[in-house]
Parts: C-alpha cells; sequence; structure tokens
C-alpha cells in the first residue's frame, strides 16, 4: 500500500535569501501571468523562475526548462539551496482562516513509492499539463511541487508519533502565503518516529487530492528510464515521488466549493425553469442572499443548490435520490449521490441542455469560487444563472476513487495550497 521512504531534501538557505515566504510559490497551475510577474518582482530567487518561468525572445519551446535546469543547478552550486544532511520526513503545518474559524491541517511530507496501481485518482487529467511538467522533470530531474495525498487512519498513528516529536520545537521553515496562510515545516530525523509513520502508512491506500498532473508525470518520466535502462543511484530517484500525506481524520480539512454560472442558454425564462425544476426538487424562495446561504449549508446532506436568477434567491432540494438512477446507469451510487453529479445531470444536462461535450468544452459554464462576484455578473446579463453548491467531503472523493471513478469537472478546492519551494527532492540516477 503506502510505503514511503525518509530523504534528504534540499532547502532555501536563509543567510542568503532571507524571508522564506519571499521564494516559494504557489502550486504552478494556480499562477497567472499576474502572480509570475509578482513572484519574479519578489525576489531574484523565487522559486517560480523554476516551475513556471519567463519566454523570452527568440526562444525555442524549451528554452524555458532548460533555463529551469540553469537557475537549479547554479542555486545548488551557490548554496541558495542546501541539501540537508540526514534523511527526514517533515512535518507540514498550514495555519489558516475558513468561515471565520481558524484551522491547522497537518501533513508529512516524504517520499512515497511509484506504484500507479495502488494510488487512487478522482480527476481527469489534459495532456498539455503532463507534457509541460514532463519537460521540466526531464530537464531539472527534481521534485518542486507536492501530490497531495489522503489516507483514513482514525486511530490518528502516524500523526500522533510526529506531534510527539515536534512538540516545543521550533519549525524549520516558516513562511506566510499570498492570502495570509502560515506555513510550517518540521524536519524529523529521529528513525524510530519515521518507522512508527511508516507502519501506520504501510496498510493505507493513497488517494490524491491534488496533483493529479504531476503525479502521472511522474509515472511517466520512471517508465522513461525504466526504458532506457537507468537505476536509482539514491532513494531520491525516478521511482519515488515527493508527497505530502494527509489523513482525513484528523481535524482540519478544508475542501471549498466550486460554484457555476449559466450562461448562452436560448430563451431562457427564468420562472420557466423554476417551475421545471419543482417537478424533482423542492424549491424555496429567500428574501435576500443571506437567507439563501444558510438554507443552503442547513441542506448540506440533502442534495440542496442555492439559486440566483431573475433577481430572485432560491434553493432547490432534490426530492427522491432514485431520480439519479434514472438519469445515469453507468456510475456507482456514490458517484450519483455527488451534489455536483447532481447539478450536472438532474438541471443542467436535463432541464438546460447543458451535455457532457459543451461541460467539457465550458461553452455554458463558468466556474467560480466568488459569490459576490458572480451575483454581480448575474444582475449584469453576463451570465444568466449562479448555482451554488456545497463543498464535496473527503469521505466523498475516497469513496468516489474507490470505484475508480473520475468525479465531474471542477467538484473540488482543497484549501490552502501546498506552497511549492518550501522542500525539493533531487532526483539521483545511474545512466551507466
Amino acid at each position: 500500500m503506502a510505503r514511503i521512504i525518509p530523504f534528504r531534501g534540499y532547502r532555501y538557505n536563509s543567510a542568503v535569501v532571507g524571508d522564506i515566504s519571499a521564494v516559494v510559490a504557489q502550486p504552478y497551475d494556480r499562477i497567472g501571468a499576474k502572480e509570475q510577474e509578482i513572484y519574479y518582482a519578489r525576489s531574484s530567487y523565487n522559486i517560480v523562475r523554476i516551475i513556471k518561468g519567463k519566454p523570452q525572445p527568440g526562444d525555442n519551446g524549451d528554452n524555458v526548462y532548460f533555463r529551469a535546469a540553469r537557475y537549479l543547478a547554479e542555486w545548488i552550486e551557490h548554496r541558495v539551496l542546501q541539501r540537508d544532511a540526514v534523511p527526514a520526513v517533515y512535518a507540514y503545518h498550514q495555519e489558516y482562516t475558513v468561515a471565520g474559524s481558524r484551522l491547522v491541517r497537518k501533513g508529512i511530507i516524504a517520499l512515497g513509492k511509484l506504484e500507479p496501481e495502488k494510488v487512487h485518482a478522482h480527476e481527469r487529467t489534459l495532456k498539455g499539463p503532463k507534457e509541460d511538467r514532463l519537460k521540466l522533470m526531464r530537464a531539472t530531474e527534481a521534485n518542486f511541487g507536492h501530490i497531495f495525498m489522503l489516507y483514513s487512519d482514525p486511530a490518528r498513528r502516524a500523526d500522533t508519533a510526529v506531534a510527539a516529536a515536534i512538540a516545543g520545537v521550533t519549525p524549520t521553515i516558516t513562511a506566510v502565503d499570498d492570502f495570509g496562510n502560515a506555513h510550517r515545516v518540521w524536519r524529523v530525523t529521529d528513525q524510530e518516529v519515521i518507522s512508527a509513520v511508516q507502519s501506520a502508512l504501510a496498510d493505507k491506500d493513497l488517494y490524491i487530492a491534488d496533483g493529479h498532473h504531476r503525479y502521472e508525470t511522474a509515472v511517466n518520466f520512471m517508465r522513461e528510464c525504466e526504458e532506457k535502462g537507468w537505476r536509482p543511484a539514491a532513494p531520491e530517484s525516478f521511482d519515488h515521488r515527493m508527497m505530502t500525506l494527509f489523513n482525513i481524520d484528523e481535524p482540519g480539512m478544508t475542501i471549498r466549493p466550486i460554484h457555476r454560472l449559466v450562461h448562452g442558454i436560448d430563451n431562457f425564462a427564468p420562472a420557466a425553469f423554476v417551475t421545471r425544476a419543482a417537478d424533482d426538487f423542492a424549491v424555496g424562495e429567500h428574501p435576500d442572499r443571506a437567507a439563501m446561504e444558510a438554507a443552503v449549508q442547513e441542506g448540506n446532506a440533502r442534495h440542496t443548490f442555492g439559486v440566483y436568477t431573475g433577481k430572485k434567491f432560491y434553493t432547490f432540494t432534490l426530492r427522491d435520490e432514485s431520480l439519479m438512477d434514472r438519469l445515469i446507469a453507468d456510475h456507482s451510487s456514490d458517484w450519483k449521490r455527488l451534489d455536483v453529479a447532481i447539478l450536472h445531470a438532474a438541471v443542467l444536462e436535463r432541464l438546460l441542455g447543458i451535455d457532457a461535450a459543451a461541460l467539457e468544452e465550458q461553452r455554458n459554464i463558468t466556474y467560480t469560487r466568488d459569490s459576490d462576484a458572480a451575483i454581480a455578473q448575474v444582475d449584469a446579463g453576463a451570465e444568466q444563472i449562479f448555482f451554488m453548491l456545497n463543498p464535496t467531503s473527503p469521505q466523498e472523493v475516497i469513496r468516489v476513487a474507490d470505484h475508480g471513478e473520475k468525479m465531474p469537472q471542477k467538484s473540488t478546492d482543497f484549501y490552502p495550497k501546498l506552497l511549492t519551494g518550501l522542500v525539493i527532492s533531487k532526483l539521483e540516477i545511474d545512466k551507466g
């Protein structure tokens, strides 16, 4: 099952770079042009230069990756990045605020054996991002971003062992991200603690929460290396991947909902749409947004959506789950009971004609986390309907993945993201 090992990570040398907050970054897929400019300006050593470097005039398609490799080599040579002398696992705590509550999500950074047949995924991947990450891995032979892994251990054995090891100890790394979230990392080198963590995870299934493209890229790179007859020259090699593992039975796990906006429906009439929905949904009308949101949150276990259209606030609550069995034949009951699956099948496709192809091409759907902006867009006529969802739970992610199924697009938003650049794994390869 989960075979993890300690490793000698590379970490930023604060004596050279100063504040670690200035050199770390959000995951590559959360870095647009604006964020890229901010990170470039923040520090000449910011990890963005490696994970998402800027193209330059005269570049061919691969130059950005060659520059990434050069930065990495130079930073190691000049001790901007230093390798830990002793193998370790790294405790990683993220302290953040959501819905007015301060939470701490606790994970463990380690190398995980690449065994794709034993790892469960819940998202489909795209060719473009995998090609991009594979070119970066070929050029740098290193892991920069984390694979965000989930497992379930109600006894919390690994968490307990690590908590005892870091109690009262000053963090090895501290950083604050762009959203004010605190990130703290402790090196754990005690072999008894590491053995306790390995034992606790040995019989656990692993589920990818975030990082599907990075995981598949690591597997593809491993297969390339094996085909060339290359061999691992150290534990930190192509047959392992840096992962951060989180126990869903540990407090502090947050998945934010990703809401939907609908546009481009010909001859759309809000009142007629609501009337049709009432055939299978209990429809409630609310005086304002706050009342609608409260009703959505109260109905978290009852397949309830918030709906804003025609200047009115509604909730739709599914009357009978068996509707999904009639609409969909080729998915498990767990998949069909996902709120996002119900919205897509019973509302978007059945009532509005937005089928799977339209969803894939995003012809009629805009995804958003910002309710204020969504309602403003409907009021402005740029969108026709705003659907507010409750978050998917970690347990739902695991149940669906256990069936070997992929969740509908944009079903989960694990928050906060894992910072890139806290710890790096440089691969050692015997190329014969």
